[in-house]
């Protein structure tokens, strides 16, 4: 499966939204929520960490577009 280019600085924002709310997301189940709550907000914050995990995949592994040279 082949992944459409997608531009650095897009992923480089998604990657800073996808931990920051996955950071809070486990601070606040861990810390501040109360009963049964805390899994749902710390699972949700791991599945952030995760999608954020896959955005650093696409960053790193995605080749760099290359302008056509016969375009001027």
């Amino acid at each position: 499966m082949r992944i459409k280019y997608v531009q650095p600085k897009r992923l480089k924002v998604l990657i800073a939204l996808f931990f920051g709310t996955a950071g809070m997301g486990i601070f606040v189940g861990l810390v501040i929520a109360t009963g049964i709550q805390t899994v749902y907000i710390t699972l949700l914050g791991v599945i952030n960490l995760c999608l954020g995990g896959f955005v650093v995949w696409v960053l790193v592994t995605q080749k760099a577009k290359v302008r056509d040279g016969r375009k001027k």
